[in-house]
C-alpha cells in the first residue's frame, strides 16, 4: 500500500504550498516559486550557521556534469548531521587549554572537562521535553540503551516478553536480543518483533495498540523507535506510551531519528526511558556523545543497575571509599568521565537550536517535506498514487484541478496517464512500459502522507535498480543515502536546507533516473 493512500489525520502542507503559488503565480515545479518559499522563511538565516559542503568538495561529484562551486544537496540529516560554523573554534579552545594548562582543565573553562556534560544537559532536555535531571549525555546510544535495559527490562516469568518492530535498527535488535539471553530467557519466544500487514510497508497504529492489548499482559517493555529509520514512520509514543503504562508495561524509546526532527515531550507522556545518538538531526559529529533519559518518578528507584565511579555524587567521588552513592536521575548512569573533546560540538550545534524552537522547525519541516513529496508524486508517482492523493486532498472534487496540473502548470503528468492495470503499486514487477516499449519510471514513497507520523524524511523505492540510481545521484552532489533491500532515504533538515535544494534536487533526480535506465 502507497504511504500517500493512508488516512490523514492531519492538515496536509499541500494546501498552503497550493494558496501561495496561487498568489504569487508561479507553478510549484518552478524554481520562482522555490525561491519565493525562501524568501519568506523565518528560519533560513539558520542556513549561515553551518558548513554547507560545496560540490567541489565532495569526491563523489563528478565535477563535469555540476557548477562546482555551487552547495551540493544535502539531505542526509538522517544519516549524519552537517558541521556547525563554531565546532572548530568550540573544539580548538579546549585543545588550547589542554596544551597550556593541561590538569587545569579539568575545572577550569567555559566547558570544565570534569562536568563539561552537565552545562549542556537543560539544553538537550528543551529538545526532547524533560525536566532537570531526567537527561544525561554520555556514551554512545547502544550502551546508553544496554544500561537502561538492565534497569527497566525486568522479567518474570509471567510477564518477560518485549514488544518492538519487526525492522528496528539492528543495534537496537541485537542489544534488547542479548538482555533477554542474559537474563535468563529465549529471545525467540520473548521478543514480540511487530511486521506491517501483508502488503503494506509500515505498522498501523491500531496494529500497535491492538498487540499491546491482547498481550500486554506478558509483555515486560514496550521498546520502539520514535521515528523508524527505515521507513521514516514517527510512531505515535504518547499513545503508545499510554496504553502500553495501562497494561503495566515499561515503555521506552529509541529516539536517534527523532530528536532534533520532531517535537518530543517525554515527561509530560510519562515515558520511562529515552535514549538517542547526537549526530543525526543534532549535528555533533560521527560517533559523538549521545542522550539518556529517565523519568523523574524513576529517580530513587532500586532496579539494577551497571555503575561507574561518575555517577557517584561530586560532593563524596574523591573520598574513594568505594561506597556508591549515585546522582539521583540520568547522571547516576554514567560511568567514567565525560570526554572533554566530544562536547564542544555538541555546545555548538545545541546553541543553534536555541536560536529557534521545535515548533517552529516543525512548522518549516512540514512544508519542505510536503512541497518535496508533492513534487516527486506529481512526477513519479504511481497512477494509483496519484488519484489517491488527489482524492486524499480533494483537489479534483473541490476545484477540477489534479496535483499534476497545480505542480506541473498546464502539462499533463508524464506518468499519470496509464491505467491502473499499468500503474500497479508493486515495485517488484520489473516496471511498466508506455505504449512504445519504453520502460516508465515510479517511485513510491514508503513513509506516510499523514504529517503526525513523519518528521523531516522520505522513504523512496524505485522500480528500477536502486544501486544505479544511488550512484547518479551522488555523481550528481546529492547527498542521501540507501538501505537495503529497497529504500533511498532524503531528509530535508528544517535547520539548514532550503526549498530550493529541493527544486535543485528534482533537476537532479531527473537525470540520475535517466542515466540509471542507460
Amino acid at each position: 500500500m502507497s504511504a500517500c493512500s493512508k488516512e490523514i489525520t492531519a492538515p496536509h502542507p499541500l494546501e498552503p504550498l497550493r494558496q501561495i503559488s496561487k498568489q504569487i503565480g508561479h507553478d510549484l515545479d518552478t524554481v520562482e516559486f522555490a525561491q519565493h518559499m525562501d524568501s519568506i522563511d523565518p528560519l533560513r538565516h539558520l542556513r549561515n550557521e553551518f558548513h554547507y559542503p560545496k560540490m567541489k568538495t565532495l569526491g563523489s561529484v563528478d565535477q563535469s556534469i555540476v557548477n562546482p562551486e555551487e552547495d551540493c544537496v544535502y539531505f542526509c540529516g538522517n544519516s549524519l548531521g552537517i558541521c556547525p560554523k563554531k565546532t572548530r573554534e568550540y573544539v580548538t579552545i579546549e585543545v588550547d587549554k589542554w596544551e597550556k594548562t593541561g590538569l587545569e582543565g579539568h575545572t577550569n573553562g567555559d566547558l570544565p572537562w570534569a562536568w563539561c556534560d552537565e552545562g549542556l544537559d537543560d539544553q538537550m532536555g528543551v529538545l526532547v521535553g524533560a525536566k532537570k535531571g531526567e537527561v544525561g549525555i554520555m556514551n554512545g546510544l547502544t550502551v546508553n540503551l544496554h544500561l537502561l535495559l538492565v534497569s527497566f527490562y525486568r522479567p518474570k516469568p509471567e510477564r518477560y516478553k518485549v514488544l518492538l518492530e519487526g525492522h528496528a535498527f539492528p543495534s537496537d535488535h541485537y542489544a534488547i536480543e542479548s538482555q533477554i539471553r542474559l537474563k535468563g530467557y529465549d529471545p525467540k519466544d520473548a521478543m514480540i518483533c511487530l511486521e506491517p500487514k501483508e502488503g503494506e510497508t509500515i505498522l498501523r497504529h491500531e496494529d500497535i495498540l491492538r498487540t499491546i492489548e491482547e498481550q500486554g499482559d506478558s509483555i515486560a517493555l514496550v521498546c520502539f523507535s520514535g521515528v523508524q529509520y527505515y521507513t521514516g514512520q514517527k510512531f505515535l509514543m504518547e499513545e503508545i506510551t499510554r496504553v502500553g503504562h495501562k497494561k503495566g508495561c515499561v515503555v521506552g524509546w529509541d529516539l536517534a531519528h527523532a530528536v532534533g526532527n520532531v517535537e518530543i515531550s517525554l515527561h509530560d507522556w510519562g515515558v520511562d526511558f529515552a535514549c538517542w545518538c547526537t549526530y543525526k538531526y543534532l549535528n555533533s559529529g560521527a560517533g559523538c556523545l549521545a542522550g539518556l533519559f529517565i523519568h523523574e518518578k524513576h529517580f530513587n528507584n532500586s532496579y539494577p543497575r551497571l555503575t561507574g565511579w561518575w555517577g557517584h555524587q561530586l560532593t563524596t567521588r574523591f573520598e574513594m571509599d568505594n561506597n556508591f552513592h549515585p546522582y539521583p536521575g540520568a547522571l547516576g548512569y554514567r560511568l567514567c568521565n565525560t570526554p572533554g573533546l566530544l562536547c564542544p560540538p555538541i555546545k555548538a550545534s545545541l546553541e543553534i537550536f536555541q536560536k529557534t524552537s521545535m515548533s517552529e522547525l516543525t512548522k518549516k519541516s512540514r512544508l519542505l517535506t510536503g512541497y518535496l513529496e508533492a513534487r516527486i508524486i506529481a512526477k513519479y508517482g504511481y497512477p494509483d498514487t496519484q488519484r489517491q492523493y488527489n482524492k486524499t486532498h480533494r483537489l479534483i472534487e473541490e476545484n477540477g484541478e489534479s496535483i499534476g496540473e497545480h505542480v506541473n502548470g498546464a502539462q499533463s503528468i508524464e506518468n499519470g496517464a496509464q491505467s491502473t492495470e499499468n500503474g500497479a503499486q508493486s515495485t517488484e514487477n520489473g516496471g511498466e512500459s508506455d505504449k512504445n516499449g519504453a520502460k516508465r519510471i515510479y517511485v513510491e514513497i514508503l513513509t506516510p502522507s499523514d504529517v503526525n507520523q513523519r518528521g523531516a524524511q522520505l522513504s523512496l523505492s524505485f522500480n528500477i535498480n536502486i544501486t544505479q540510481v544511488f550512484e547518479e545521484l551522488r555523481k550528481r552532489g546529492v547527498v542521501c543515502d540507501e538501505r537495503k533491500p529497497r529504500v533511498i532515504r532524503v531528509a530535508p533538515a528544517p535547520l539548514y536546507c532550503s526549498f530550493e535544494d529541493v527544486h535543485r534536487f528534482m533537476k537532479y533526480l531527473d537525470q540520475a533516473l535517466n542515466a540509471a535506465l542507460e
